[in-house]
């Protein structure tokens, strides 16, 4: 039987800067910190969320040896470590195994374009280089590349390929690779919009942005619908619903750095070419956060 990675939810955790731009380590330990006491079931380090196309080679390498020691076992922990560049996902994802993390999200190459015969040959390259599994990203909004179902057929067969993060949205694309993979792939939504619907279809949670705010409740989103509580997650589905929206008005993870930000951890840092929040859509947004209690 597969052996899921992680069921519930898995924040994709920001990466807390100064205003200089370097790496907040105290913010960054404190947040950790509170997501694992606060119930999440594991961690995402350097993704899109924690900004790892933008971190230097030194500081990616830094950012999950940092946060690998401060997880410390407590919850599965997922290094960020694709790249359009397939030999430095390698040595990423060569260097996060090492670490002891206990899987590697590695996203479709952007900007590149590959064929789905040469996603085949990347993918190859990169499970070699790894001894731990591997979680496909799929994401074509911001890569240009589509894992399709027949590509992830083939994917499955790879000894690491275990898991799929779908952001691609098409719930009938997410239908088919449950139908063709559902038993040697696990799914997880990548669309916090989409937990509910991606779980009816068999999916084990939810790598989540949301979650860097509410991490208890997301994980309970997915957790109550895995149990059978399908009402519940249905209406903290909807409930959250405006708050999502709100952490996709503009690009992830502008929205969630102001979120952090309001709440301590690190200042309202992104690298560019991302820039702050728009003041509008900041003012929604931080509305939305006091009507749930985590700002005043």
């Amino acid at each position: 039987m597969l052996e899921p990675i992680f069921t519930g939810a898995c924040t994709a955790l920001v990466t807390p800067m100064h205003a200089d731009g370097s790496v907040d380590y105290e913010s960054f330990g404190r947040l950790i910190d509170w997501q694992i006491t606060s119930g999440i079931d594991a961690l995402l380090i350097a993704g899109t969320s924690g900004e790892g196309s933008t971190l230097s080679d030194e500081e990616h390498r830094a950012v999950l040896k940092f946060a690998a020691e401060r997880i410390g076992g407590r919850v599965p922990a997922i290094a960020g470590t694709g790249s359009n560049d397939t030999a430095y996902a390698c040595s990423l994802t060569k260097y996060a195994c090492e670490l002891g993390y206990d899987a590697c999200l590695v996203v479709t190459p952007y900007y590149n374009k590959t064929t789905q015969r040469g996603l085949l040959a990347m993918y190859k390259a990169i499970d070699a280089a790894s001894t731990k599994p591997l979680v496909l990203y799929n994401i074509p909004g911001r890569t240009g590349v589509n894992i399709q179902p027949a590509t992830l057929a083939k994917l499955a067969e790879y000894p690491h390929i275990k898991a799929i993060k779908e952001a691609g949205g098409d719930i009938s694309q997410i239908a088919e690779e449950a139908m063709l993979v559902g038993d040697r792939i696990t799914i997880y939504s990548g669309n916090d919009d989409q937990v509910i619907p991606i779980l009816s279809l068999g999916g084990k949670g939810v790598i989540s942005v949301l979650s860097n705010l509410l991490p208890k409740e997301t994980s309970e989103m997915a957790k109550a619908y895995l149990r059978g509580d399908v009402g519940k997650a249905k209406d903290l589905q909807l409930h959250y619903l405006p708050l999502i929206k709100s952490l996709f008005c503009e690009t992830n993870p502008i929205p969630a750095k102001a979120a952090m930000a309001a709440m301590g951890y690190g200042e309202n840092v992104a690298r560019l070419p991302l820039v702050t929040m728009s003041e509008d859509k900041e003012a929604v947004m931080l509305d939305l956060m006091r009507k749930e209690g985590l700002i005043q």
